[in-house]
């Protein structure tokens, strides 16, 4: 099932809602094993369709259940991959949001921490203003280019496509909750996605001690995709919110033709909302590479749900919404997710 590229739904009247518990989970440390925390079935996705990003992540969070963060650290993984205006990388109103509602919650601290693929970290983020944004909200940031090498942590997955493993940020192991935050968009440099399973490649390092260029590595690999799912056995995050306001539907992650989307996701199996993401990079036209085969045959989704990282079938993927059009939004993603795709 298919609409027209931009085609708007009708507006339709809120309805009241009851926000639903979320799912306490380990706490990640240093000491990696082989075999993943198994995922939740059903995988709980909030989805909210809006058009405003603050108010997109506070329902979407009202919905999901806010993780436990009272007294704890909290870091914080945006998509600081570039500058560029999202869905290039995070928008602001995103992140203030998702701190505010951390801060509310509790949390002892909260560190936002980020290595850009496609430019100098620390620029990136002096130019999309995170540091005065720090300032302002009281939350710290991490450049995890400038971590020393006792800072990595070696992960060799079972089975893996890297030829020597990887190396993961010690400090994002070692904080009591991960939260990411993705963009909705393609990927034109071989991920053919990049939602919040490629959003971990920026918590591996692209440089070794020894010089080593793992990020060569990935992007010349014709396991690229593999690779990428394989980064994410390193890390279970409590919260993943994804920002579809807009999205790239061709060329990405910086630039690309530029879709509104208007739904803002969030959930804890990034399975569920990556194949969510597909079904709706779908939804509005997308690549060949992302239209091609039944969406859970994609090759990032497949090897994560070899990996045990996230559910196997979108039959396990349960919606959550608060309003009728977030529901008519989610029905329609029901049906992409359960076609097979040409």
């Amino acid at each position: 099932m298919k609409v027209a590229p931009n085609s708007p739904f009708e507006p339709i009247s809120r309805r009241a809602f009851t926000a639903t518990p979320f799912p306490t989970g380990p706490k990640p440390t240093p000491s990696l094993s082989s075999s993943p925390t198994p995922a939740q079935v059903p995988a709980r996705v909030a989805l909210v369709r809006t058009s405003d990003r603050a108010e997109g992540v506070r329902r979407a969070l009202a919905l999901l259940g806010m993780p436990p963060v009272k007294g704890k650290t909290v870091l914080l993984k945006p998509n600081f991959n570039s500058a560029d205006p999202a869905p290039g990388s995070t928008h602001n109103d995103v992140l203030r949001a998702l701190v505010e509602a951390l801060w509310e919650g509790g949390a002892r601290s909260i560190t936002v921490a980020d290595r850009s693929g496609m430019g100098d970290t620390r620029r990136v983020m002096q130019q999309k203003g995170i540091f005065a944004l720090a300032a302002e909200l009281g939350f710290e940031t991490l450049v995890l280019d400038e971590l020393g090498p006792e800072d990595w942590v070696p992960v060799q997955p079972p089975d893996s496509h890297w030829s020597r493993g990887f190396l993961f940020a010690r400090p994002i192991l070692e904080a009591d909750v991960i939260v990411q935050t993705c963009c909705l968009k393609t990927h034109r440099y071989g991920g053919h996605f990049t939602l919040s399973l490629k959003n971990s490649v920026g918590m591996v390092a692209k440089y070794g001690p020894d010089g080593y260029n793992y990020m060569a590595e990935l992007h010349n690999s014709p396991h690229q995709r593999k690779m990428i799912a394989e980064i994410n056995v390193a890390y279970r995050p409590a919260l993943v919110v994804l920002d579809g306001v807009e999205a790239f539907v061709t060329g990405g992650p910086d630039r690309g033709k530029r879709v509104q989307a208007e739904v803002v996701l969030a959930g804890t199996d990034r399975v569920a909302l990556d194949a969510v993401g597909v079904a709706i990079l779908r939804l509005f036209g997308t690549t060949p590479e992302v239209e091609r085969g039944p969406v859970f045959a994609q090759e990032q989704i497949a090897r994560a749900v070899a990996l045990g990282l996230g559910v196997s079938r979108p039959q396990d993927i349960r919606f959550l919404t608060d309003d009728t059009p977030s529901a008519e939004y989610a029905a329609r993603v029901q049906e992409i997710l359960a076609e097979e795709g040409r």
